[in-house]
């Protein structure tokens, strides 16, 4: 879409204009979108498409129809479903098409990609990661240190943010000490949605010889990347936020060509070669490209929906779901700004484009019951311990005028102080 050369203007006219001019307007009505409802948590869990729903009843038909022979019959057989939807995902991540494949859970991935590049030798034998990831990640990584015999308070590095929502560049390269044996960071922070330089933290980290992998739950269909060009060593994702795969959709992962050849740490039955996984050897004789690093059989009913989401992504290009997405956050900011200024609300993510993801983070001292709040105006957010509001308008289906609303629901709520109806305390999930 164009982008905006008008002064603000609050009027919901206003937002109105800037959605006639979006060229994406249309994909709204590829999703099924809950009635009523404003849903600014496609971060956390996208939404449903059509064509991920008609693909996943055309793969339950492929069983019905096909049975056992569903692997190799049908216009998607399922032994190569896991290597058709890596191809579908290379362009989202910049990578080879050989170098991705759609496979097990972020965890489970991490897992593999720390097991076969985490080779501790000499005096290299510490992790480098940062103190704002996502807890699954450390879980991962101390789980990790103790199968090799190392203590994680000694040697799992936790670089600090000066402002405890943000990382800088310089801290890390300064951490890339040499004692560094691998390093694991996000591409995006999933609290303030800062986005980390990748290519130069990839340059610096191979300039003093230690392999480096990127968690892309958070950037994977939000902002392009350029993975093979940077010469990133490994990547890891969840399919279900910004690529609308479903709750607990199979994962993906990236694995740069220059590893090629060598055996994953955890092998597998679908480790192996396509052409002589049938042998039925008991010597591996491993996929010669990203397939290598597969575990256990594709979650076939799982992936399903990954073939009608990513076609959605194919249809709009990367770029463009990047340039709306940039004029949502930044509306919305200036918004906040203008209509909420004397509530108390801190804008605590990158304003600068270049290092803003997805979503905006808002942080309050009443943030759970605030929250709370939205909800009961149908108004979906996304609560983060101790004090964030995330919110995040998805440029495949979120429009202006709803920007427009939430931030005039959320200037009401803090008007009425309707919030404190509701405890200032999470739920079981936020």
């Amino acid at each position: 879409m164009k982008k905006r050369c008008l002064p603000l203007n609050t009027e919901r006219t206003y937002a109105q204009f800037l959605d006639e001019q979006d060229d994406l307007l249309g994909f709204r009505d590829e999703f099924h979108l809950p009635y009523g409802t404003i849903y600014f948590d496609g971060n956390s869990l996208g939404l449903l498409s059509k064509q991920a729903a008609d693909s996943l009843e055309k793969l339950l038909d492929s069983w019905k129809r096909h049975a056992i022979d569903g692997w190799t019959e049908d216009v998607e057989p399922w032994f190569y479903l896991s290597e058709k939807l890596g191809k579908m995902t290379a362009p989202l991540v910049g990578a080879r098409m050989e170098e991705v494949i759609v496979t097990g859970s972020t965890t489970t991935n991490l897992h593999q990609l720390v097991s076969s590049f985490y080779k501790p030798h000499g005096k290299k034998t510490k992790i480098l990661a940062d103190a704002l990831n996502f807890p699954s990640d450390i879980y991962a990584l101390k789980s990790q240190l103790k199968l090799k015999g190392y203590d994680p308070n000694e040697h799992l590095i936790q670089v600090q943010s000066s402002d405890g929502n943000t990382l800088n560049t310089a801290d890390i390269i300064k951490a890339m000490t040499d004692d560094v044996a691998l390093i694991m960071l996000p591409g995006v922070l999933y609290r303030s949605g800062q986005i980390l330089d990748m290519k130069t933290l990839t340059r610096e980290a191979h300039k003093r010889g230690i392999v480096i992998g990127f968690d892309l739950c958070h950037s994977i269909g939000s902002i392009p990347h350029h993975l093979s060009d940077w010469g990133v060593d490994f990547a890891f994702w969840c399919n279900y936020k910004h690529l609308n795969g479903g709750p607990g959709c199979v994962a993906g992962l990236y694995v740069n060509k220059k590893h090629f050849g060598n055996e994953p740490g955890l092998a597998g039955w679908f480790s192996s070669s396509k052409e002589t996984q049938f042998d039925m050897s008991h010597t591996l004789t491993a996929a010669e490209d990203a397939g290598a690093y597969q575990i256990g059989t594709p979650h076939v009913l799982s992936a399903a929906p990954l073939l009608g989401s990513l076609k959605v992504f194919q249809e709009a290009g990367i770029d463009r779901v990047r340039n709306k997405s940039l004029q949502l956050t930044k509306y919305m900011m200036e918004l906040i700004e203008v209509e909420l200024k004397d509530y108390q609300f801190t804008i605590a993510n990158p304003k600068d484009d270049a290092v803003r993801g997805g979503h905006i983070y808002l942080e309050h001292t009443e943030a759970a019951r605030i929250c709370k709040a939205l909800k009961a105006d149908k108004v979906i957010p996304d609560f983060r311990t101790p004090n964030g509001i995330r919110l995040a308008p998805v440029a495949l289906y979120n429009t202006f005028e709803e920007v427009w609303e939430t931030v005039q629901i959320l200037k009401t709520i803090m008007q009425e102080e309707r919030y404190k109806k509701y405890e200032n305390k999470r739920g079981v999930i936020a």
